[in-house]
């Protein structure tokens, strides 16, 4: 009799493995959507059908994932998060403390701006009005977190400066960078590069006398 053709046995672990992947596809490309339907519509007006649509699925799979719009924004918001917390570490990283002043804001502003022009939907989440609890808590976290690095990074430049003046002075700069911020995502192309010249600028101006370093009359 002969023998029978060897048969390759799948793995137990196997199959679940291959649902998990492709869970974890389905998810990356209904967060995808979200931010496309955030970015044309804004958080409040956006809705589980037009992000279904957007990715090309049935509302029906999309609430597999997701129960409602606000957990997909929480899931937006913690991706997002996790890639700005990668820029943020770039742009404070402790060499730049040691560069003049106009090459550590060159250092320190563009991973920031870059994170915000390739993740517009980052400062739809942070901004709306009704952006979810759970993300404004973090946002909180986040603001907190980043205005204490720029007082550090400050009195590194000006180590005899009163505490209050340091705070002041971090918030006056977590300012412009925000009013900024704004005018850039609002101009593309050669209009947005002037905007992060002139941001870049006015930051200059403003810390220079600080740090007692003569202005340069650019940035």
């Amino acid at each position: 009799m002969p023998d029978k053709p060897d048969t390759v046995e799948q793995a137990p672990e196997e199959k679940p493995r291959r649902r998990q992947a492709r869970g974890e596809r389905r998810i990356a490309q209904l967060l995808e959507a979200a931010a496309s339907v955030f970015c044309r519509s804004g958080y409040t007006a956006a809705s589980t059908n037009a992000i279904a649509r957007e990715a090309g699925v049935s509302p029906g799979t999309l609430y597999q994932f997701f129960p409602n719009k606000e957990a997909i924004a929480v899931g937006l918001s913690d991706q997002l998060l996790h890639h700005w917390r990668a820029s943020q570490g770039q742009a404070f990283a402790a060499e730049n403390l040691g560069l003049p002043l106009d090459e550590m804001l060159d250092a320190a502003l563009d991973p920031l701006i870059a994170f915000n022009v390739a993740n517009p939907a980052f400062g739809i989440l942070m901004h709306s009005a009704d952006t979810p609890g759970p993300i404004t808590e973090e946002i909180t976290v986040l603001h907190g977190a980043v205005l204490t690095r720029v007082e550090e990074i400050v009195a590194g430049y000006a180590p005899g400066a009163p505490r209050a003046d340091l705070a002041r002075t971090a918030n006056m700069t977590l300012g412009l960078f925000k009013a900024g911020l704004d005018l850039i995502m609002s101009h593309e192309g050669a209009e947005r590069d002037a905007y992060i010249a002139e941001l870049k600028a006015a930051m200059y101006r403003y810390l220079a006398p600080l740090v007692d370093e003569p202005d340069s009359g650019g940035h």
